[in-house]
């Protein structure tokens, strides 16, 4: 899968459900907004 958080045939096979894929794509929205934040940052500070 992308960002390999889990293997497609855990989705086809229900070892995982929408829950976990709605975790993980929390879980991805945050490491983006982070990594935006980090490179405000270091632009502010870098010009």
């Amino acid at each position: 899968m992308h960002a390999q958080m889990c293997r497609f045939e855990s989705l086809k096979d229900g070892t995982l459900d929408l829950a976990d894929v709605a975790l993980m794509n929390d879980s991805l929205a945050v490491r983006a907004d982070n990594e935006a934040a980090a490179r405000r940052r270091q632009e502010r500070e870098n010009g």
